[in-house]
């Protein structure tokens, strides 16, 4: 049963989230029978030296305010000394802090929707350098935000840096499997037929519970790096190991929070080959897609990748909407769900963990 609203809701979209945002306004829209907009009208416009400020054109006093930031779209450009620069990160993330301070401590609650999180993958130190991603999530606390809704983080333990404030981290898996037996309507899922795989031993409880709820068995490769030299900010991988059972004619699901270059995904998925696996897919909450889209032409045409899953919680390029090996998983329902739910302040527990929805598609495929 749901409670009072915890204020008047509002919305935020951040540069390059106006799309997504305006599904997810749809689906609000919708649930609570208005025409109004929840959508809050704002900008950030920028001087010629690249200096920006952020004007709300609306009163957000004692409001629950919801922003969505996806902080990797490099498709928003603005203009400095009459040069077009793409934002990066840092970009997005310091208009993010001007939206906060223009909102100057009057709303009742904010509330930041990042799906990936910045700087996420510089979680941990191993010697002197910055650790990004926790002095943001404790420069934005100290600035007013009251929680955090992210997903799949790189390393959930980076709430750590905030223990005393609302950090919920969200799997996709529900909408993954969804799009999954719709997209593969011959997939067989048992454990004769199909294996969960992790890239890396980092990726292995996204496939535990991939595994638990799909009643399939687990592999995974263990990643040699050479931690001598950094390339592209980076240590190198050396070579996947492989750790599991035979393989042979059976379908395979890589699963990652992220997929950048696509090289290990490549190797992984030669070798996976070389054992005799059937068919390979894979789940990834984030197609980045770095270094373009003809590695993944080719290995497609090849026949070493099958069907790439990725969400639409950050941004990708129109052209990948033209490919045979790609399938998007639509969460702006699933987002819609968590800022309805928190705005009436109740749990949002069963929406984090789906096993029962997981349970009803299958059992409806299965019946299928």
């Amino acid at each position: 049963m749901k409670k009072e609203l915890f204020g008047e809701l509002r919305v935020i979209a951040m540069k390059g989230c106006e799309k997504f945002a305006a599904q997810v306004d749809n689906y609000l829209k919708e649930w609570r029978e208005t025409e109004e907009t929840f959508v809050v009208k704002h900008e950030c416009p920028r001087f010629g030296t690249g200096e920006a400020k952020c004007v709300i054109h609306e009163t957000l006093r004692g409001d629950d305010v919801y922003i969505i930031t996806d902080c990797f779209n490099y498709s928003v450009t603005y203009k400095m000394y009459g040069m077009v620069v793409p934002m990066s990160p840092d970009d997005h993330y310091s208009d993010l802090k001007r939206v906060v301070a223009a909102i100057a401590g009057k709303a009742r609650r904010i509330t930041v929707i990042m799906p990936m999180l910045y700087e996420g993958r510089q979680h941990k130190r191993s010697k002197r350098e910055s650790l990004d991603c926790a002095v943001m999530l404790q420069e934005l606390i100290a600035m007013g935000v009251t929680n955090f809704l992210t997903f799949d983080a790189h390393d959930p333990r980076i709430n750590n840096a905030i223990p005393l404030h609302g950090f919920d981290n969200v799997q996709p898996t529900y909408q993954m499997i969804k799009a999954f037996v719709k997209n593969i309507p011959d997939i067989v899922i048992d454990k004769d037929h199909l294996v969960m795989i992790s890239p890396d031993e980092g990726a292995m409880q996204r496939c535990i519970y991939y595994s638990s709820v799909l009643g399939v068995d687990i592999g995974m490769f263990y990643k040699r790096r050479n931690y001598s030299i950094i390339v592209d900010g980076k240590n190198p991988i050396e070579a996947h190991e492989y750790l599991g059972q035979d393989l042979t004619g059976k379908d395979v699901i890589i699963v990652d929070d992220m997929i950048a270059s696509g090289e290990s995904l490549f190797d992984v998925a030669k070798q996976l080959k070389q054992k005799g696996a059937k068919r390979i897919f894979n789940f990834a909450t984030f197609g980045l897609f770095t270094n373009g889209f003809d590695k993944f032409d080719k290995a497609y045409e090849e026949g070493l990748i099958d069907k790439i899953f990725t969400t639409n919680l950050v941004f990708h390029q129109p052209e990948l909407e033209t490919k045979k090996w790609w399938c998007e998983v639509n969460m702006c329902k699933y987002v819609s769900l968590l800022i309805d739910t928190l705005n009436h302040d109740n749990s949002i527990g069963r929406l984090i963990d789906p096993a029962d929805r997981i349970e009803k598609v299958l059992t409806k495929y299965n019946l299928k």
